[in-house]
């Protein structure tokens, strides 16, 4: 089966590896949101709480079988991962408006987390670049995501790598940033 896009990139930072997750990653990539929610629970944020409770808006493992969930590996153990949707799903059809629609030149990015044993290393913010530069897919020129407008340190790290802001809906902050070809 050929895939929809091809991994510029296969490697970032110090040698870890850019792979579309597969069913057998589904544990440890839940397990690393989980940690993820733990871990900005404990920052006073409230921002993936529902992961605490077994709640997935995202449908993680329906993501994964659909293709969407990249993950980043050092030594077979998944360090990063990101999720990437080429069709937008409600929650963005509802913060994007009219300008979500399956034709679209967006991917949407949700889900960019890390183990927190890589917390202040560059890693995070490698895997953004990465999903600006280091995949392509047919037809997508855009990069779009959205972040909780009271999370002043995301919305400045996104600032910080140029992504555009684009507005502001239903309480979260709207970036966008055109692809690398």
């Amino acid at each position: 089966m050929k895939h929809p896009f091809t991994i510029r990139k296969k490697y970032i930072n110090d040698g870890f590896e850019a792979v579309q997750a597969q069913s057998g990653d589904t544990e440890e990539v839940l397990s690393l949101l989980v940690e993820s929610a733990s871990w900005l629970r404990s920052q006073g944020s409230s921002q993936w709480s529902a992961l605490l409770q077994g709640e997935d808006s995202h449908n993680t493992p329906a993501a994964i079988q659909k293709g969407d969930v990249f993950v980043f590996k050092k030594e077979e153990k998944i360090a990063g991962m990101v999720i990437l949707m080429q069709k937008p799903s409600p929650w963005d059809v509802k913060l994007w408006g009219d300008q979500a629609h399956e034709e679209d030149q967006a991917l949407y990015l949700h889900r960019l987390a890390i183990r927190r044993a890589y917390a202040r290393t560059g890693l995070g913010k490698s895997i953004l670049q990465w999903s600006i530069s280091g995949i392509q897919f047919k037809n997508k020129s855009l990069v779009r995501l959205d972040c909780g407008a009271d999370n002043a340190t995301l919305n400045a790290f996104y600032a910080a790598n140029e992504f555009a802001y684009a507005g502001l809906r239903h309480g979260y902050s709207l970036y966008e940033k055109s692809v690398e070809m």
